[in-house]
Protein backbone atom coordinates (compact mmCIF):
# COMPACT_ATOMS: atom_id res chain seq x y z
CA UNK A 1 0.00 0.00 0.00
CA UNK A 2 1.43 3.36 -1.08
CA UNK A 3 1.49 6.54 0.97
CA UNK A 4 -0.57 8.30 -1.68
CA UNK A 5 -3.17 5.67 -2.54
CA UNK A 6 -6.41 7.45 -3.36
CA UNK A 7 -4.73 10.87 -3.46
CA UNK A 8 -4.66 13.27 -6.39
CA UNK A 9 -1.43 15.19 -6.89
CA UNK A 10 -0.85 18.19 -9.16
CA UNK A 11 2.70 19.05 -10.21
CA UNK A 12 3.30 22.18 -12.27
CA UNK A 13 6.10 22.45 -14.79
CA UNK A 14 6.36 18.68 -14.71
CA UNK A 15 7.00 17.65 -18.30
CA UNK A 16 10.70 17.24 -17.50
CA UNK A 17 13.39 17.69 -14.86
CA UNK A 18 12.58 18.01 -11.17
CA UNK A 19 8.87 18.23 -11.88
CA UNK A 20 8.75 14.97 -13.80
CA UNK A 21 10.94 13.22 -11.25
CA UNK A 22 8.57 14.35 -8.51
CA UNK A 23 5.47 13.31 -10.45
CA UNK A 24 7.05 9.90 -11.01
CA UNK A 25 7.68 9.41 -7.28
CA UNK A 26 4.08 10.24 -6.40
CA UNK A 27 2.82 7.84 -9.07
CA UNK A 28 5.08 5.08 -7.73
CA UNK A 29 3.52 5.62 -4.30
CA UNK A 30 -0.04 5.21 -5.55
CA UNK A 31 -1.23 8.71 -6.47
CA UNK A 32 -3.21 9.80 -9.45
CA UNK A 33 -1.17 12.60 -10.98
CA UNK A 34 -1.90 15.67 -13.07
CA UNK A 35 1.11 17.02 -14.92
CA UNK A 36 0.76 20.69 -15.78
CA UNK A 37 3.00 22.37 -18.31
CA UNK A 38 2.88 25.32 -20.66
CA UNK A 39 3.19 22.80 -23.51
CA UNK A 40 0.12 20.56 -23.33
CA UNK A 41 1.50 17.95 -25.72
CA UNK A 42 4.66 17.63 -23.61
CA UNK A 43 2.49 17.36 -20.48
CA UNK A 44 0.43 14.58 -22.07
CA UNK A 45 3.55 12.70 -23.19
CA UNK A 46 5.03 12.93 -19.70
CA UNK A 47 1.78 11.77 -18.08
CA UNK A 48 1.74 8.73 -20.35
CA UNK A 49 5.17 7.70 -19.02
CA UNK A 50 4.22 7.66 -15.33
CA UNK A 51 4.43 4.28 -13.54
CA UNK A 52 0.84 4.15 -12.29
CA UNK A 53 -0.26 1.53 -9.79
CA UNK A 54 -3.57 0.01 -8.65
CA UNK A 55 -5.89 1.83 -11.02
CA UNK A 56 -4.47 5.31 -10.48
CA UNK A 57 -4.74 7.74 -13.38
CA UNK A 58 -2.59 10.43 -14.94
CA UNK A 59 -3.44 13.38 -17.15
CA UNK A 60 -1.44 16.11 -18.84
CA UNK A 61 -2.85 19.62 -18.90
CA UNK A 62 -1.61 22.71 -20.70
CA UNK A 63 -1.46 25.60 -18.25
CA UNK A 64 0.09 29.03 -17.93
CA UNK A 65 0.43 29.14 -14.16
CA UNK A 66 0.85 32.92 -14.11
CA UNK A 67 -2.53 33.39 -15.79
CA UNK A 68 -5.46 33.32 -13.39
CA UNK A 69 -8.02 31.90 -15.82
CA UNK A 70 -5.62 29.21 -17.02
CA UNK A 71 -4.63 28.18 -13.51
CA UNK A 72 -8.16 28.03 -12.17
CA UNK A 73 -9.36 26.09 -15.21
CA UNK A 74 -6.54 23.57 -14.77
CA UNK A 75 -7.46 22.93 -11.13
CA UNK A 76 -11.13 22.48 -11.97
CA UNK A 77 -10.23 20.06 -14.76
CA UNK A 78 -8.12 18.03 -12.33
CA UNK A 79 -11.00 17.83 -9.87
CA UNK A 80 -13.44 16.86 -12.62
CA UNK A 81 -11.26 14.22 -14.32
CA UNK A 82 -9.39 12.75 -11.36
CA UNK A 83 -12.05 13.17 -8.68
CA UNK A 84 -10.41 15.70 -6.39
CA UNK A 85 -7.15 17.36 -5.40
CA UNK A 86 -5.07 16.67 -2.30
CA UNK A 87 -1.52 17.78 -3.10
CA UNK A 88 -0.20 20.77 -5.06
CA UNK A 89 3.47 21.01 -6.01
CA UNK A 90 4.37 24.46 -7.36
CA UNK A 91 7.42 23.54 -9.39
CA UNK A 92 7.04 25.57 -12.60
CA UNK A 93 9.94 27.91 -13.16
CA UNK A 94 12.15 29.65 -15.69
CA UNK A 95 15.48 31.47 -15.65
CA UNK A 96 16.45 34.68 -17.41
CA UNK A 97 19.93 35.19 -15.95
CA UNK A 98 21.85 38.43 -16.33
CA UNK A 99 23.76 41.00 -14.33
CA UNK A 100 21.71 43.88 -12.97
CA UNK A 101 22.84 46.44 -15.53
CA UNK A 102 21.96 44.08 -18.38
CA UNK A 103 18.68 42.76 -16.95
CA UNK A 104 15.56 43.91 -18.79
CA UNK A 105 12.10 44.60 -17.44
CA UNK A 106 10.91 41.47 -19.24
CA UNK A 107 13.69 39.38 -17.66
CA UNK A 108 12.48 40.50 -14.23
CA UNK A 109 8.74 40.30 -14.88
CA UNK A 110 8.81 36.87 -16.50
CA UNK A 111 10.80 35.20 -13.72
CA UNK A 112 8.81 36.80 -10.90
CA UNK A 113 5.62 36.06 -12.80
CA UNK A 114 6.16 32.34 -13.22
CA UNK A 115 7.69 31.66 -9.80
CA UNK A 116 5.74 33.96 -7.50
CA UNK A 117 2.54 34.88 -9.31
CA UNK A 118 2.33 31.31 -10.59
CA UNK A 119 2.56 29.84 -7.09
CA UNK A 120 -0.01 32.39 -5.89
CA UNK A 121 -2.49 31.67 -8.69
CA UNK A 122 -2.26 27.90 -8.37
CA UNK A 123 -2.37 27.89 -4.57
CA UNK A 124 -5.37 30.20 -4.43
CA UNK A 125 -7.23 27.94 -6.86
CA UNK A 126 -6.35 24.76 -4.96
CA UNK A 127 -6.93 26.03 -1.42
CA UNK A 128 -10.67 26.37 -2.01
CA UNK A 129 -10.83 22.59 -2.28
CA UNK A 130 -8.30 22.01 0.49
CA UNK A 131 -10.15 24.19 3.00
CA UNK A 132 -13.53 22.69 2.13
CA UNK A 133 -12.27 19.15 2.70
CA UNK A 134 -10.08 20.14 5.69
CA UNK A 135 -7.06 18.51 4.06
CA UNK A 136 -4.33 19.57 1.68
CA UNK A 137 -0.59 19.60 1.10
CA UNK A 138 1.22 22.44 -0.66
CA UNK A 139 4.86 22.17 -1.67
CA UNK A 140 6.70 25.11 -3.23
CA UNK A 141 10.07 24.94 -4.96
CA UNK A 142 12.59 27.50 -3.77
CA UNK A 143 16.35 27.27 -4.40
CA UNK A 144 19.72 27.80 -2.75
CA UNK A 145 19.86 30.83 -5.06
CA UNK A 146 17.43 32.46 -2.63
CA UNK A 147 20.53 33.18 -0.55
CA UNK A 148 22.00 35.18 -3.43
CA UNK A 149 23.73 34.24 -6.67
CA UNK A 150 25.59 36.45 -9.12
CA UNK A 151 23.62 36.99 -12.32
CA UNK A 152 20.36 35.78 -10.83
CA UNK A 153 18.89 38.87 -9.21
CA UNK A 154 15.41 38.07 -10.49
CA UNK A 155 15.59 34.35 -9.73
CA UNK A 156 17.07 34.90 -6.25
CA UNK A 157 14.37 37.42 -5.37
CA UNK A 158 11.65 35.09 -6.60
CA UNK A 159 13.01 32.07 -4.74
CA UNK A 160 13.38 33.96 -1.45
CA UNK A 161 9.88 35.28 -2.02
CA UNK A 162 8.70 31.68 -2.26
CA UNK A 163 10.01 31.07 1.25
CA UNK A 164 8.08 34.01 2.71
CA UNK A 165 5.02 32.92 0.73
CA UNK A 166 5.35 29.43 2.21
CA UNK A 167 5.64 30.60 5.81
CA UNK A 168 2.57 32.78 5.45
CA UNK A 169 0.58 29.93 3.90
CA UNK A 170 1.52 27.82 6.91
CA UNK A 171 0.10 30.47 9.23
CA UNK A 172 -3.10 31.09 7.26
CA UNK A 173 -3.99 27.55 6.22
CA UNK A 174 -2.77 25.49 9.17
CA UNK A 175 -6.09 25.82 11.06
CA UNK A 176 -7.86 24.26 8.08
CA UNK A 177 -5.84 21.04 7.90
CA UNK A 178 -3.48 22.29 5.20
CA UNK A 179 0.31 22.00 5.39
CA UNK A 180 2.57 24.22 3.28
CA UNK A 181 6.31 23.68 2.95
CA UNK A 182 9.11 24.39 0.50
CA UNK A 183 12.20 22.66 -0.81
CA UNK A 184 15.30 24.64 -1.80
CA UNK A 185 17.35 22.45 -4.14
CA UNK A 186 21.05 22.90 -4.67
CA UNK A 187 22.66 21.94 -7.96
CA UNK A 188 20.43 19.37 -9.67
CA UNK A 189 21.42 17.69 -12.91
CA UNK A 190 18.62 18.68 -15.30
CA UNK A 191 18.16 20.18 -18.74
CA UNK A 192 18.03 23.61 -17.07
CA UNK A 193 21.46 23.30 -15.47
CA UNK A 194 22.84 21.74 -18.67
CA UNK A 195 21.60 24.84 -20.50
CA UNK A 196 23.46 27.00 -17.99
CA UNK A 197 26.65 25.09 -18.77
CA UNK A 198 26.10 25.70 -22.47
CA UNK A 199 25.49 29.41 -21.86
CA UNK A 200 28.76 29.60 -19.90
CA UNK A 201 30.53 27.59 -22.63
CA UNK A 202 31.49 24.86 -20.14
CA UNK A 203 31.32 21.14 -20.86
CA UNK A 204 28.31 19.61 -19.07
CA UNK A 205 30.36 16.93 -17.31
CA UNK A 206 32.93 19.50 -16.19
CA UNK A 207 30.17 21.79 -14.95
CA UNK A 208 28.64 18.99 -12.90
CA UNK A 209 32.03 17.96 -11.50
CA UNK A 210 32.76 21.56 -10.50
CA UNK A 211 29.45 21.81 -8.65
CA UNK A 212 29.91 18.39 -7.04
CA UNK A 213 33.20 19.49 -5.56
CA UNK A 214 31.53 22.55 -4.03
CA UNK A 215 29.53 20.60 -1.45
CA UNK A 216 30.41 18.18 1.37
CA UNK A 217 28.83 15.07 -0.16
CA UNK A 218 30.89 15.57 -3.33
CA UNK A 219 28.15 14.80 -5.83
CA UNK A 220 25.45 16.69 -7.70
CA UNK A 221 21.80 16.16 -6.98
CA UNK A 222 19.25 14.49 -9.21
CA UNK A 223 15.49 14.93 -9.59
CA UNK A 224 15.02 11.77 -7.54
CA UNK A 225 16.65 13.48 -4.55
CA UNK A 226 14.11 16.28 -4.64
CA UNK A 227 11.26 13.84 -5.29
CA UNK A 228 12.11 11.85 -2.15
CA UNK A 229 11.96 14.97 0.00
CA UNK A 230 8.75 16.09 -1.71
CA UNK A 231 7.05 12.76 -1.06
CA UNK A 232 7.87 13.00 2.63
CA UNK A 233 6.78 16.62 3.09
CA UNK A 234 3.48 15.94 1.28
CA UNK A 235 2.74 12.79 3.26
CA UNK A 236 0.74 12.45 6.46
CA UNK A 237 4.01 11.57 8.21
CA UNK A 238 4.88 15.26 7.93
CA UNK A 239 1.57 16.56 9.26
CA UNK A 240 3.32 18.41 12.12
CA UNK A 241 5.60 20.28 9.72
CA UNK A 242 4.43 23.49 8.06
CA UNK A 243 5.84 26.80 6.89
CA UNK A 244 9.33 25.32 6.56
CA UNK A 245 11.96 25.37 3.82
CA UNK A 246 14.14 22.28 3.52
CA UNK A 247 17.48 22.78 1.77
CA UNK A 248 18.34 19.71 -0.31
CA UNK A 249 21.79 20.72 -1.48
CA UNK A 250 24.38 18.18 -0.41
CA UNK A 251 25.31 20.46 2.46
CA UNK A 252 26.37 23.31 0.18
CA UNK A 253 24.88 26.02 2.38
CA UNK A 254 26.97 24.77 5.31
CA UNK A 255 29.88 26.61 3.77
Amino acid sequence: MGRFDGRVVVVTGAARGIGFGTATRFAEEGASVAILDLDESAAAEAAAKLPLVDGAKAIGIGCDVANTESGEAAVERVVSELGGIHVLVNNAGITRDNLLFKMTDDDWDMVLGVHLRGAFVMTRAAQKHFVAQKYGKILNLSSVSALGNRGQLNYSAAKMGVQGFTRTLGIELGPFGVNANAIAPGFIATEMTDATAARLKIDVDDFRKMNAEANPVRRVGYPEDIAAAAAFLCSDEASYITGQTLYVDGGAKLG
